[in-house]
């Protein structure tokens, strides 16, 4: 079996375990986290940082998760609602006058952390990704597709700038520098909206699915190739350094499992990790409170949005495009992080829930 490193209760075992059995298959590398009570009972890497497999995947390795990098934002949206600075309720145009233009006066704050404000599509060329200001601009000159808060469309590119310039308008800070400063700070979690330089040689880049090139592009999750006048995301993108350096608040943040399950257990504990109070408990529960529930227009599926997070049960959370995901249950106060580097097909692409569902075997000997 393939060497699995990191430290692990018995009794969540069956996680490495299922990592390494990954490994065997094919996969590159990969790391899983699994915190109860915020604190780690899964840390766990293996394999190799790079498609040569020539650079063992270290315990600082990280990845872009692109995706999950969605409930980083949506954190950030959430302390800033905890403090009385931001109103879920109110037309985003009030922070951002510039968003009313073209019909989108009525658009709400909620309605761009649930998918449902009317702008999915990425309509530019991907290199005006990489511009906060023109990114934002091309924005706010774009007319809503239905109606908004009537319907849902997986917002995979839009929503971090439609967030993320509230944030700013609010703070005078880009979501980076916000999410730094008052989520990962104080955590201490290695989490990145925006990568420095002196972070490169940790980053372990996408490798495409078998088969596959860095042309391979993204499906329905992360930017629909098919409809047209929609930006196409090609793995080449995400692997650019453009890419690393821009703040893309829906798709480019950059860590290990053991930031995304660290940040994100303050969802499963209360709003307070390791002595640091990031939200209320109050705070937290509006991340569960249901915005939509039925087909995504974009996905094609059944869907359930709280704020800034997908709903599943009771749990919440959200995937990546490559196969990365965070599961946070409350009830719990589990959080579960798997990041990897190896794509695989999003149609047979099992990996995180395998690993979601080994862990809660795990926390039911815990409780048991």
């Amino acid at each position: 079996m393939a060497e699995i490193r990191g430290s692990w209760d018995e009794l969540f075992a069956a996680v490495p375990t299922m990592l390494s059995g990954l490994l065997d298959e094919g996969d590159v590398g990969g790391a899983v986290a699994v915190f109860v009570d915020g604190r780690p009972v899964v840390d766990a890497w293996g394999g190799f940082a790079d498609a040569g497999r020539t650079a063992p995947w270290e315990r600082d390795t990280i990845v872009n998760v692109y995706s999950v990098t969605k409930t980083m934002t949506a954190l950030c949206a959430l302390v800033l609602i905890d403090r009385g600075e931001l109103d879920p309720d109110a037309p985003v145009a009030r922070y951002w006058p510039e968003f009313a233009a073209a019909g989108k006066a009525g658009v709400l704050v909620r309605h761009v952390l649930s998918h449902t404000a009317g702008l999915p599509d990425w309509e530019g060329p991907v290199e005006e990704l990489y511009d906060w200001t023109t990114a934002t601009a091309r924005l706010a000159g774009q007319a809503p597709q239905w109606e908004p808060g009537t319907a849902a469309g997986y917002h995979s590119l839009t929503q971090g700038f439609l967030v993320g310039e509230v944030v700013r308008r609010i703070t005078g800070l880009s979501v980076g520098e916000f999410f730094a400063a008052e989520v990962a700070g104080p955590l201490g979690a290695d989490f990145h909206i925006g990568l420095g330089g002196e972070d490169d040689r940790r980053v372990a880049l996408t490798v495409p699915p078998p088969g596959r090139d860095e042309d391979y592009a993204a499906g329905a999750r992360d930017g629909d190739a098919s409809r047209a006048g929609v930006a196409v995301l090609r793995v080449r993108d995400g692997n650019s350094l453009a890419w690393r350096r821009a703040q893309i608040p829906a798709a480019s943040g950059f860590g290990n499992a053991r930031s995304v399950a660290l940040v994100q257990s303050l969802l499963a504990c209360g709003g307070t990790v390791g002595g640091a109070r990031v939200l209320s408990p109050q705070g937290c529960a509006r991340a569960r409170e249901e915005q939509f529930d039925g087909v995504d227009r974009i996905l094609g599926m059944p869907s359930r949005y709280g704020l800034g997070y997908g709903l599943f049960g009771s749990a919440l959370g959200w995937g990546g495009w490559g196969g990365a995901l965070v599961w946070v249950d409350p009830d719990e106060r589990m959080a579960i992080a798997y990041v990897t580097n190896q794509m695989r097909e999003p149609a047979t692409d099992n990996r995180a829930v395998e690993l979601v569902m080994a862990a809660q075997d795990g926390i039911k000997g815990l409780r048991g």
